[in-house]
């Protein structure tokens, strides 16, 4: 009788053990494999880090050349000593590992189009996405190119060896928590990995291109040229552009030559037709401030350079902080996990900073195959052979699925019979990038790394091509320098704005524009030089820029404006300024409101919102209602006097930039797009719309003051995300201001990723925080410890230390050796 027990308790020992090693379906995903997250010995509680974890030790590891030391300070910032540089990369690549390792791998993993292989069916899409814009391709291209630079080579190398001995010391209960939430392991680190999230990088930073231009097309066709012109103007009233108004440019080296027959082929209404929407879309807010100041404006006679990228705010951060001190340079700034030398920083002699350039260096081509077979297209009035590239997606738990895409002379094609949606039905369309033509950009931030005057500036920046970035430049001697970089395209006036025809040559790239003829700018008699993703140069200017929709243009207004009327400058100044809530566009568009709201067919709450937008003070800060009532309203006109236009359309069109609506307004009190098309019984008057507009935004607004979300910071609601985006291992609610248009360009996901002041003294003295910690461990108090200060628009001093001062000044000691 006691055999029918045992048979139970043996199989239900035998279903839970099943059950806990098994992932079940939970939601749109999986549990993890629980017998092994919830293991005491091996699972997430061993993730957990002591408040007072120490980080002191010998660390034994092969194929170090030489001793390295490394002094943490209190914030677990890494001041590295080396002997040599290959052994200073080694050691970033450990320690980048040994905190970061989790996010250098999924980052990588996206990029590569390989998170089916983690997740499962649900991130096909996703995968699909980067395996046909030609990640893969344009990082194999770019590894090949730079194993042909000694240094290079031997700077990634050692950067990947020193990851990978992290790697094999790990213990399965120290893998990061995310592996085990996921059931995967970290597998060996490659330079093919630091250009693959290089990549990625250049995606984000320039592939709003990769739905931008299918978008116009769209509504190009939708709305015909001439009004598609007036929507998206390929110019700004206001700007105040990077090179001031009134720059003389020589003459071009290169003319580009319209192809005949543009104005039906390409200009026309039905010369294209596209709405493609990539699964990941870079956010349109990523830019930048960056600026400097001579030392005639400064209190200490000296430059001072300030700069603050704009990104997603996320757990781990994209940035981690470190100093790195060889015998051939030393360098502290923000570097990125995943890649060896520092991004945004300083030396003993210079300090640079990067910002969006907006350049338009994406384009697509409508390609005429033979076949569905994709084996031959028409170009240049011949068939011509298509070469193929295959890619295989593994997904986890589901099979292997195979992309073949055709390659042309413009690049793959993307968009095919087997990848499309209802509006591509029946069209092939092949995307030209910078980015996959053999980047070299890690080279430039290695050179800058060891800069130590302007003629470096300019050859470290002269080998970037992508994205296009503007690198503006102090130095202890004094000068101040802002020069756009990258692999531009000498466009003809609106080439690439919409898909080109793919069936000959004359649409093809003429000619890149030479470096020399890129806008640059050395120490201006006005005493600072900035940017802020605006048009680089006015109309003047001899080379297409790319669509006015690219360039923001407000911040760029704002901060021109304050450095013109500064003097006696100080880092505490700039510090106050980075982290400015003073709305521009704002100050531009109220009056304009104000005018057109007939208060009197108002009821009294919404002549109460109002009378709180005319007394606001302009300032996006915490507590600020007005600005709330100013977003709302304003969103709300756009849709009143833009949406029957717009909403109408089948297929999605680009909503056209405030500027345009708020420059239009300026220019014109009979604004033709005021009319609602879907009454034809009347003309309807920008005073009937936007008062309309008021009193729909009242109705939103009194939902808000119920929800106790009137004051801005409530409403905005920033918050910095886990990049699996878990509330648990998020930072929710946080109290800051800022937001579009505004120098502290804070959003909800969105805003200054890293602030950093260098005040190029004969002692350099610098400042920065940004908004995470150097421990991507959730289990750590160093994980996020760097928020609180980053919200409050505090900084640290950064410590720039010879190591000799770093012995005394720091907390922990690590010691790398041979072994």
């Amino acid at each position: 009788m006691r055999i029918f027990p045992f048979l139970v308790s043996v199989a239900c020992t035998a279903g839970l053990v099943i059950t806990l090693n098994t992932q079940l379906p939970m939601g749109s995903g999986k549990t993890p494999r629980l017998g092994y997250f919830l293991s005491p010995q091996h699972g997430f509680w061993q993730n957990a880090e002591s408040a007072d974890a120490a980080f002191d030790g010998e660390i034994k590891v092969p194929g170090l050349k030489d001793k390295v030391d490394v002094y943490m300070d209190e914030r677990l910032v890494p001041h590295i000593y080396a002997a040599n540089d290959e052994d200073a990369y080694y050691v970033q690549g450990y320690l980048h590992a040994k905190f970061r390792l989790w996010q250098m791998e999924f980052q990588t993993h996206v990029a590569a189009g390989r998170l089916s292989e983690i997740v499962g069916k649900d991130r096909i899409a996703t995968d699909r996405f980067f395996r046909r814009l030609g990640m893969v391709y344009g990082a194999e291209q770019t590894m090949q190119k730079m194993n042909a630079d000694p240094a290079m080579k031997a700077t990634i190398e050692a950067y990947s060896a020193g990851v990978n001995a992290y790697i094999r010391s790990l213990k399965p209960e120290q893998i990061p928590l995310e592996y085990k939430l996921l059931n995967y392991k970290p597998e060996e680190w490659t330079p093919f990995k630091t250009y693959l999230f290089l990549m990625y990088m250049s995606y984000d930073l320039s592939a709003r291109g990769t739905t931008t231009d299918l978008q116009m097309t769209n509504a190009k066709n939708y709305l015909g040229f001439d009004a598609f012109d007036l929507l998206y103007p390929n110019s700004q009233d206001s700007l105040d552009p990077i090179l001031p108004k009134g720059t003389v440019y020589g003459k071009p080296s290169y003319v580009p030559v319209m192809p005949a027959g543009a104005d039906s082929a390409y200009f026309g209404k039905n010369s294209g037709n596209s709405t493609a929407v990539a699964p990941i879309v870079p956010d349109k807010n990523n830019g930048s401030n960056n600026w400097a100041v001579s030392g005639s404006k400064t209190k200490s006679g000296k430059p001072i350079l300030c700069n603050d990228p704009h990104l997603g705010l996320n757990l781990p951060s994209l940035w981690y902080e470190v100093q790195i001190n060889t015998p051939t340079h030393n360098t502290y700034g923000a570097s990125f996990p995943g890649s060896p030398a520092v991004i945004i920083g300083f030396n003993d002699s210079i300090a640079w900073g990067v910002t969006n350039a907006g350049r338009d260096v994406i384009d697509y081509y409508d390609i005429r195959f033979k076949d569905s077979s994709m084996q031959e297209y028409w170009y240049n009035n011949e068939w011509k052979h298509a070469g193929k590239r295959t890619e295989v997606i593994k997904v986890n738990g589901g099979e292997d699925l195979v992309e073949n895409i055709a390659m042309t002379v413009f690049g793959p094609v993307m968009y095919d019979g087997s990848y499309k949606n209802a509006s591509t039905e029946g069209k092939y369309l092949a995307v030209r990038w910078t980015a996959p033509q053999a980047g070299t950009g890690l080279q430039s931030f290695y050179l800058l790394n060891r800069a130590k005057n302007y003629d470096d500036y300019l050859d470290a920046t002269a080998s970037w091509r992508c994205p296009g970035q503007n690198f503006v430049y102090a130095s202890i001697a004094g000068d101040i320098a802002i020069k756009q970089q990258g692999a531009f395209i000498a466009r003809w006036n609106r080439q690439g704005d919409f898909i080109m025809p793919g069936t000959d040559s004359s649409y093809a790239w003429q000619a890149e524009i030479p470096s020399v003829e890129n806008p640059l700018m050395l120490n201006p008699a006005r005493g600072f030089v900035s940017s802020a993703n605006q048009m680089p140069t006015d109309n003047t200017y001899p080379y297409y820029p790319g669509a006015a929709t690219n360039f923001p243009l407000y911040r760029g207004i704002i901060i021109n404006r304050k450095l013109a009327a500064m003097n006696n400058i100080t880092p505490e100044d700039m510090q106050q300024m980075q982290t400015d809530n003073y709305n521009v566009f704002a100050e531009m568009a109220r009056p304009v409101m104000l005018k057109y709201i007939d208060e009197s067919a108002l009821d009294e709450k919404a002549k109460g919102y109002v009378a709180l937008l005319r007394s606001w003070n302009l300032r996006n800060d915490i507590d600020e209602k007005g600005a709330t009532v100013f977003r709302c309203m304003w969103d709300s006109m756009e849709t009143q006097i833009w949406g029957d236009e717009l909403l109408n359309a089948k297929k999605p069109l680009p909503w056209p930039d405030e500027s345009t609506l708020l420059e239009s307004l300026l220019r014109d009190s009979v604004y033709r797009f005021a009319d609602n098309i879907n009454t034809t019984d009347k003309v309807e008057s920008l005073k009937e719309v936007i008062t309309l507009a008021c009193k729909k935004a009242a109705v939103y607004l009194q939902e808000m003051e119920k929800d106790n979300r009137l004051a801005w910071g409530r409403f905005k609601e920033t918050k910095v995300q886990h990049l699996l985006q878990l509330p648990a291992f998020s930072r929710l609610h946080l109290p800051i201001g800022g937001g579009t248009h505004i120098i502290n360009a804070t959003t909800a996901t969105h805003g200054p990723s890293w602030r950093m002041i260098v005040h190029l003294t004969d002692t350099i003295e610098a400042y920065g925080v940004y908004p995470g910690g150097q421990n991507g461990n959730p289990g750590s108090k160093y994980y996020d410890s760097f928020i609180d200060t980053w919200a409050q628009g505090r900084y640290y001093k950064l410590l720039f230390l010879r190591k000799e001062a770093a012995a005394k000044q720091t907390k922990w000691h690590l010691s790398f050796v041979n072994g």
